[in-house]
């Protein structure tokens, strides 16, 4: 099955208004899932589920962890207070296109990071790992 952003962009919108029981015109591609939305870490479990069970495209939370930290180690990713660094900002900039670097620098811990994903950010993971599916099927 594939999917375009499109289509994907919908799966998700009613993955997260199912697993939050929130009606789909909140579910807007800005919200931030965790913050905007009042997800909590096992509604993200379900989302993903209610996802991967609608389109067949698997995104586990490790999947957005490894997308958010880029494959810095922990150690060049934050200070010993876990704030978020430089080097860890650049990356999150990178694939959280929205955030405000200048705004968060120095502020933003580690715990915090997963806060930041947005609805929009999962529409593009899942239809990144959609378009690797079908060229490898």
């Amino acid at each position: 099955m594939s999917y375009d952003g499109a289509d994907f962009g919908s799966t998700v919108q009613e993955a997260v208004a199912d697993a939050l029981g929130i009606d789909i015109e909140e579910v807007v591609p800005e919200a931030t899932l965790l913050g905007d939305l009042d997800a909590e870490s096992i509604d993200l479990l379900d989302i993903l589920f209610r996802v991967e069970k609608a389109s067949n495209v698997k995104i586990k939370v490790s999947d957005i962890a490894e997308l958010l930290q880029g494959g810095i180690p922990d150690e060049e990713f934050a200070d010993e207070d876990d704030v978020i660094n430089e080097v860890g900002l650049a990356q999150l900039k990178k694939v959280l296109p929205q955030i405000d670097v200048q705004e968060l620098a120095g502020k933003l811990t580690a715990d915090e990071v997963l806060t930041l994903f947005t609805v929009q950010n999962l529409t593009d993971l899942g239809t990144e790992r959609a378009a690797l599916a079908s060229a490898a099927g």
